[in-house]
């Protein structure tokens, strides 16, 4: 310690200032880095909380003793990391989080001291949250408001008020409620709510924007409902189909268009006929009534001594009769009546349209090739006519409309007709190289297949030609040896005047029977005209390329006869 005071005393005031700054920057920095650590560990337990639900859990965690952190306005709700599972199940156990309304729970408490009109009014709330909670189980609903006006009952009709509801719905991110999904909600209001229709729905957004279209109840301008739409369309897409099953073997699939409009009734009702005919006429009820009368009638003096007991003189009695007759009989006229009811979905008029398309045909051959597009003739349209009409029902007393026309589809003005595809290229042979135009020959099949025959038949007598020719010459050598083996020969060596005479034209002889024979070998070797097309096309191939390049050619009938050998 004395040492750290004469440190602390040998310092001067600026040294001593600078310190004391340093110590409390480390210390504000351990200070806010442990802080910062201890923030970091934080993790949402709820987010997006109603400002009723917050204050739930807020309150839930001060009696659990947990600490927390409040974010994003009070939205938002964070714990240590470490307690997050833990804090979810304690606020799930005391019904925490209750998206923000109360359903029918606020009943399960029973207060005797509530009034009628307080019943009501936790009625109502109760429903209303419990239409919440059900709208916001869609996948789509991030959060939901609804708000139920209940129907205003009264004894005068004037002052009678239906019942009306509309709904607030927020979307998740990127998501989006279809048609289906909206007419799903008012209906699940409407049948929620007693009273209320599904037209008295209103569905919107966060954004103000209105999601359900009422429908108009103006009886000038009724609007068909989705089933009467959608009969339309059955009807329509049945005929289009009977006029694609009639054109498609005449024309084509790609050759025609068709539409078609039905114009349906969709009002119903019913309707009552009496009809009476005077001409004829029965008896329905007949009554008669015969009344007789035939007692005897008081007769005598009137007063007191005709009714004594012993009178003086006895009345006088005379017999009298009556007798009455009524009859009563009625007739009526003839009566018929009739009770129709008039279904929906009745046909008023049909419209059809088909349009057909231009024919494209061609003239002449090669680069004058001429394209012409030219209309079906009027007796083949008249013919799709008659078929359209006949398929559909068409009536014309009920105003029904066909029209039919011919003309030139995009794509048959823009058509071409296609390349001759390039012939594949030949494989490769092995053995001797052919010439270019025996490579095509023997790729052409027609000419190949036609001239086999020949080509195989003139082989044939090239070689029995050849084999004539060598055994001719063959004898006629024998017989040119044979004279000059048989010339005498001088013993003294010397040559006479006449032997060598002789010996000339022996040789001359020879010489010529030589040429005779030689000429005889070139004209065996003629072979016969074959008398066929394709193989005097085939010999007049040859005999060219024979001459253009004879080497080759006697190259390849040497190996021709290599291989026959």
């Amino acid at each position: 310690m004395e040492q750290l005071r004469r440190i602390a005393a040998g310092l001067s005031w600026r040294h001593r200032i600078t310190i004391a700054a340093g110590a409390v920057l480390t210390v504000a920095a351990l200070v806010g880095l442990s802080r910062w650590n201890t923030e970091r560990d934080f993790k949402p337990l709820y987010t997006g909380l109603a400002p009723e639900d917050a204050g739930a859990v807020v309150a839930k965690l001060r009696e659990s003793a947990v600490e927390y952190r409040l974010s994003e306005n009070g939205s938002t709700v964070s714990v240590p990391s470490a307690r997050v599972a833990e804090t979810r199940l304690q606020m799930a156990a005391a019904g925490l989080p209750k998206t923000g309304r109360a359903g029918f729970e606020l009943f399960d408490q029973t207060n005797f001291g509530a009034t009628d009109f307080a019943e009501q009014v936790n009625y109502h709330r109760a429903l209303e949250g419990e239409l919440e909670r059900s709208i916001m189980a869609l996948s789509e609903v991030e959060q939901a408001r609804v708000h139920v006006t209940f129907a205003k009952e009264s004894v005068f009709t004037e002052s009678r008020q239906p019942a009306k509801a509309s709904v607030l719905v927020r979307l998740r991110p990127g998501a989006q409620l279809s048609a289906q999904n909206i007419a799903a909600v008012t209906h699940l209001v409407a049948s929620s709510v007693q009273a209320l229709e599904a037209d008295a729905v209103t569905v919107l957004d966060m954004r103000g924007n209105l999601l359900s279209r009422p429908r108009r109840h103006s009886p000038d301008e009724p609007e068909p409902s989705d089933a009467a739409i959608e009969y339309r369309r059955k009807i329509e897409r049945d005929l289009l189909a009977k006029i694609n099953a009639t054109l498609d073997p005449l024309l084509g699939a790609e050759k025609y268009r068709a539409g078609v409009f039905a114009d349906c009734d969709f009002t119903s009702g019913e309707q009552s006929e009496e009809t009476f005919d005077p001409a004829r006429t029965v008896m329905t009820t007949a009554q008669r009534t015969e009344d007789i009368t035939g007692a005897n009638a008081a007769s005598g003096v009137p007063g007191t001594a005709s009714n004594l007991p012993r009178p003086t003189s006895r009345p006088g009695s005379a017999a009298t009769g009556v007798t009455r007759r009524t009859e009563n009989i009625t007739y009526q006229a003839s009566r018929t009546v009739k009770r129709l009811r008039l279904p929906q979905g009745g046909v008023r008029r049909l419209s059809a349209a088909v349009l057909v398309d231009h024919v494209v045909r061609f003239e002449g051959t090669g680069a004058g090739t001429k394209r012409i597009v030219e209309p079906l003739p009027p007796e083949r349209l008249k013919v799709v006519r008659d078929l359209v009409a006949a398929a559909v029902g068409l009536v014309p007393e009920r105003g029904d409309q066909l029209t039919v026309e011919s003309q030139p589809f995009e794509s048959t003005l823009s058509w071409r007709p296609p390349e001759p595809a390039a012939p594949p290229p030949a494989a490769p042979r092995s053995g001797i190289p052919l010439p270019p135009w025996l490579e095509q020959a023997l790729e052409n099949k027609l000419i190949v297949a036609g001239g086999a025959a020949g080509a195989v038949i003139l082989l044939l007598l090239l070689l029995a030609a050849l084999a004539v020719w060598r055994k001719r010459r063959k004898r006629k050598i024998q017989a040119v040896a044979a004279p000059e083996k048989a010339l005498p020969r001088p013993e003294n060596g010397e040559e006479s005047d006449d032997l060598k005479q002789q010996m000339e034209a022996k040789l001359a002889e020879q010489a010529a029977l030589k040429e005779k024979m030689a000429a005889e070998a070139l004209n065996s070797l003629k072979a016969p005209t074959v008398q066929t097309k394709k193989t005097e096309v085939l010999a007049k191939h040859l005999i060219e390329e024979a001459k253009k390049d004879p080497e080759s050619m006697a190259h390849l009938v040497r190996s021709w006869l290599s291989d026959s050998d």
